[in-house]
């Protein structure tokens, strides 16, 4: 549990700090440092405008062992202007007042009846997702959509891995650099506060030795929240499918979530 809450504090002072160096001097009344450098904040800065100590802001930012209030937390959060998606992420690693999210281990199949749900949507593609983007069960039209699905080893059949190692992923999103930008912010703001999951953090580890396009994704700290949306499909013929992206949580199950694609015309 130690090690766990310092992996969580050391992930808060990264991302804090990445928001710190990306956000623009001008947009919190600051004129640039020298001719050129409009971007980046300095901590005492941020710590001005949070109303907190320097010293309290550098130690957040380096991990140290300090439980900070809710309500010092939301002024940094407004401080640094983050979204109601990364505001959250801050909360789920360092919030008073909030229990961490379990630990969880990856899923390896849904239980019975979520795959006859699963069935009973298709020709919908439909799957289902584990806490560490495992796949755990899909229906006959995700399988139409994504062969794969059925044919890749276990340890490699997660909606991430896929996303960025398979080739034939790649070949069937048109919009892959925006999907796949999406996607990992959504997994950083799902998993955040389990960052010290071994599940999660062992898929973190593989992707970032075989993906440098995953490695510098990872680096920039991302987060967003997820919304329905648009999603296309490259077809045989070379055409495109449209969908509509949805996702549900089942009330007996919240460690699983119910991916749905609906057919837009």
């Amino acid at each position: 549990m130690a090690e766990e809450d310092a992996d969580r504090r050391r992930e808060l002072g990264r991302f804090l700090r990445s928001r710190r160096e990306q956000a623009i001097r001008a947009d919190h009344g600051l004129p640039p440092i020298g001719r050129s450098r409009d971007r980046g904040l300095r901590r005492e800065e941020v710590a001005v405008l949070a109303g907190v100590s320097v010293t309290w802001y550098t130690w957040v930012e380096q991990g140290r062992p300090i439980r900070p209030s809710q309500s010092v937390l939301d002024a940094v959060a407004r401080a640094l202007r983050l979204t109601r998606a990364e505001h959250e992420f801050v909360v789920s690693l360092a919030g008073p007042g909030l229990s961490a999210p379990d630990r969880t281990t990856a899923v390896e199949d849904a239980p019975p009846h979520l795959q006859r749900l699963l069935d009973a949507l298709d020709p919908n593609p439909a799957f289902a997702l584990a806490p560490d983007w495992g796949i755990a069960g899909w229906n006959a039209g995700y399988q139409h959509l994504y062969p794969n699905v059925a044919a890749v080893p276990r340890p490699d059949r997660n909606l991430l891995w896929a996303v960025f190692t398979d080739p034939t992923v790649r070949q069937l999103l048109p919009d892959w650099g925006e999907t796949s930008r999406q996607f990992l912010g959504e997994f950083r703001a799902e998993t955040g506060g389990r960052s010290g999951d071994p599940a999660v953090r062992a898929l973190v580890e593989r992707l970032s030795a075989v993906s440098p396009e995953f490695r510098d994704a990872w680096d920039r700290y991302d987060v967003r929240g997820f919304a329905s949306r648009e999603r296309r499909f490259r077809t045989a013929d070379g055409g495109t499918a449209r969908f509509e992206h949805h996702q549900l949580t089942p009330t007996d199950h919240p460690d699983l979530r119910l991916v749905v694609y609906t057919r837009l015309p």
